[in-house]
């Protein structure tokens, strides 16, 4: 992100770099898919764009070096509406109640 102009946040994440300590991974983010992304907001990997609309104009500005029509912004939003469907169902398991002898996990070194 950020191709033709610098995408600046005011956000601490550094990327992937926290995982893999590769300064290569740096501003690395993974990139959820389109489907459904009309219900995903905020947007963007520090939730800078509120809207849809919002972080389609960021991105041509950024990526493209374009600034969208009002026209061109609504096509394009209403073309990732189409992408919405029903969410699945997904049914959590059930676990046992804790007691005072379940073993705690360790905290994530």
């Amino acid at each position: 992100m950020g191709i033709i102009e610098p995408y600046n946040s005011s956000s601490p994440a550094q990327g992937r770099i926290a995982v893999t300590g590769k300064d290569a991974d740096r501003f690395s983010f993974k990139v959820p898919t389109l489907r459904n992304v009309e219900l995903t907001y905020p947007y963007f990997h520090d939730g800078e764009a509120e809207t849809l609309r919002e972080a389609v104009a960021v991105m041509g500005r950024l990526q493209l070096g374009w600034n969208y029509s009002a026209e061109e912004l609504n096509d394009m939003v209403a073309f990732l509406k189409t992408l919405t469907g029903e969410r699945p169902a997904i049914a959590l398991p059930l676990l046992p109640a804790s007691m005072d002898r379940t073993h705690r996990p360790e905290p994530f070194k």
